[in-house]
């Protein structure tokens, strides 16, 4: 395993490390695997604050699901939930910096604010252009995400002729994009979308040719924590795929995968030391 460094909002540099760890923080009341476990402020500062002392060194707040067909949330609601507890993470002095998961400008602008470093955008900026604009403004660390179509639609039979090809020409797009909103490439981090428009087929092929996103130069982020090609793949429903997870983020980690968004973050942090002692 190389050593990665990201840098952040402010120029923070994290690393040089031979992984990073997104604990994930969902603050929502309909996500897949925690819906409404930690959805008021007090639970979510908290469930931060464990995975923090678990070994995330990223923790990613988020105020509303992007699992398939999930239902929208209003800017304001959206804003409600999540500010309070990045508020209240950055207050408590903790190693780990904060994320937030969100394609909304508005959202984004109050969470960086609020003392969040990295815009984890599950929509390249497409759903809502003037994010673009909150990016080169705040020049956070930046999750530059695939998706095929909006959660509402993204699962409704996507089609890819290629699918890496297809979406490193997108990420090729967007890059160009980002570079003339003034974001420097050492700020961005690419996430190929496990999940997102994907059927399983799509998820296994990114999934054995990861390597070729090595071309663009930049650290992949993955997200695939107790996902739903587990099911598809093993028959595992959303309380049995810890194990599935983990195998998969070791076999990652080996091919040179550095970062792991991940719900379990104390397995997450045990997998991913023994990968880097002996891969």
């Amino acid at each position: 395993m190389i050593d990665t460094t990201w840098t952040v909002k402010g120029g923070k540099v994290l690393g040089p490390a031979p992984f990073f760890i997104a604990g994930i923080v969902n603050v929502t009341p309909d996500s897949f695997y925690d819906g409404g476990t930690y959805d008021d402020a007090g639970a979510g500062i908290a469930h931060g604050l464990q995975l923090a002392e678990e070994g995330a060194h990223i923790l990613d707040v988020g105020g509303e699901s992007t699992r398939p067909y999930a239902d929208k949330v209003t800017e304001a609601d959206e804003m409600a939930r999540v500010v309070p507890v990045i508020e209240g993470l950055v207050a408590a002095d903790i190693d780990s910096v904060v994320s937030i998961d969100t394609y909304k400008a508005k959202v984004a602008a109050a969470a960086l604010d609020a003392g969040a470093v990295i815009l984890n955008d599950v929509s390249a900026f497409a759903f809502e252009p003037e994010l673009l604009d909150v990016i080169g403004q705040y020049k956070p660390g930046y999750v530059l995400m695939h998706s095929l179509g909006k959660p509402e639609d993204m699962q409704d039979a996507p089609s890819y002729s290629n699918v890496v090809d297809e979406i490193l020409a997108f990420f090729e797009q967007k890059l160009e994009a980002l570079d003339k909103a003034g974001l420097s490439k050492d700020r961005i981090v690419l996430d190929p979308g496990i999940g997102f428009g994907k059927l399983l087929e799509h998820n296994l092929e990114i999934l054995r040719d990861i390597e070729r996103f090595n071309v663009l130069g930049l650290p992949i982020y993955m997200g695939l924590s107790n996902k739903s090609l587990w099911q598809g793949l093993l028959g595992l429903e959303v309380g049995e795929r810890q194990n599935a997870t983990q195998a998969a983020t070791a076999v990652l980690a080996a091919k040179g995968v550095p970062i792991h968004r991940v719900h379990e973050v104390k397995l997450a942090r045990q997998t991913l030391t023994i990968v880097h002692e002996i891969a």
